[in-house]
């Protein structure tokens, strides 16, 4: 059940939802990992998510209408999927990114994702955009012959770190 925002402000809307820094490290991780499972998510995390935080983050972002949960029968794993409003945060963590590349320190591979993104302007994003589109609505790419973004982000972070990316060079990864 989504309450009411405190203003009618579009600003203060969005952080209502998007405020949270687990949230946005959810939203990374299913964005960029293809982390869809909760144990995905859980082992995943190079943060070091606590359970009862991600079971609380993932039931707010199906609350708020980012993610779907799709019903698991006895001895099945729930699995997640973003919805379009999901997808559409991608240029936000983008710029968010932009914006820590350009104030904040942090270690070299954990920050070629964002230079690439930044790089690699609307067009990349736009393509990364199609390719969850097909992955989690099962919307075709408009150009399924082009490369995927996924794999260009994967190449691009191993050549920058020389070595695999472990957001995306990991089992459950987008296809590739």
């Amino acid at each position: 059940m989504t309450r009411a925002p405190r203003s009618g402000c579009a600003i203060n809307a969005a952080v209502e939802v998007l405020g949270d820094p687990w949230v946005m490290l959810v939203l990374r991780d299913i964005v960029f990992g293809n982390r869809r499972y909760f144990r995905e998510l859980l082992a995943g995390s190079e943060e070091g998510i606590a359970s009862n935080i991600l079971a609380s983050r993932l039931k707010r972002l199906v609350e708020a209408g980012l993610l779907t949960r799709d019903e698991a029968h006895r001895g099945q794993r729930a699995k997640y999927s973003l919805t379009e409003s999901g997808i559409e945060v991608l240029p936000v963590m983008a710029a968010l990114g932009t914006w820590g590349l350009a104030h904040r320190s942090g270690e070299q591979r954990l920050r070629v994702r964002a230079e690439l993104l930044r790089n690699g302007g609307p067009e990349l994003l736009e393509a990364l955009m199609d390719e969850l589109r097909e992955l989690h609505l099962g919307i075709p790419r408009p150009d399924p012959d082009a490369p995927r973004p996924s794999e260009q982000l994967a190449a691009a972070y191993r050549r920058a770190v020389g070595g695999p990316d472990p957001q995306i060079d990991a089992p459950g990864d987008l296809p590739g």
